[in-house]
């Protein structure tokens, strides 16, 4: 079959590892595979990883994180979600919402009632229809950086609720880490 026509029902697992060779099968060998290397950012890597494979391949990704917050005046932890890849030949096919869908059925069982994850400002729709809130423009979001003090996020900042009665406080979002 093309690569357009899988043979295979696409279903999620939970990956071992997620490796750069990983990355690259989905994304290929680019130099900024997410468009964000202009944010000059340092990013952490992630400690639970979930795929899907089609035919064999590694065709999307999602990956997951536990990190301590304050917004507003509330102090907690968050579940974020980065590295959310998805390979350009399957791409609107439900395969992002299939593999953040178990990234986060995964995240409900870690304890913290929200997810957060950055992205460039188009993707705000496309994880919009997925169920995140982006936060308002105008709240400030910093993340830390190697050899700074605070960095403000340059990219939006989306929001989801791991628990029905997850209501997320609202102002300023400090990350007590680097972003995910």
């Amino acid at each position: 079959m093309s690569a357009n026509q899988p043979s295979a029902t696409p279903t999620v697992t939970r990956l071992a590892r997620y490796t750069k060779a990983d990355q690259e099968e989905i994304l290929g060998t680019g130099d900024d595979p997410f468009g964000v290397a202009g944010a000059g950012l340092t990013w952490l890597p992630k400690e639970d990883h979930f795929g899907v494979r089609l035919d064999g391949r590694l065709v999307a990704h999602a990956g997951l994180l536990r990190l301590p917050v304050a917004i507003g005046d509330v102090r907690t932890e968050v579940m974020g979600v980065g590295g959310v890849a998805v390979a350009p030949a399957v791409r609107g096919r439900g395969l992002a919402r299939l593999v953040l869908a178990a990234a986060l059925d995964h995240a409900r069982t870690r304890g913290p009632a929200h997810a957060l994850l950055f992205c460039r400002p188009p993707l705000v729709p496309l994880y919009q229809r997925l169920g995140w809130h982006p936060l308002p423009l105008d709240t400030d979001v910093l993340v830390e950086q190697p050899g700074s003090a605070l960095v403000t996020m340059p990219l939006r900042t989306m929001t989801t609720p791991l628990r029905d009665t997850a209501s997320l406080p609202a102002g300023r979002v400090r990350l007590y880490s680097l972003p995910m």
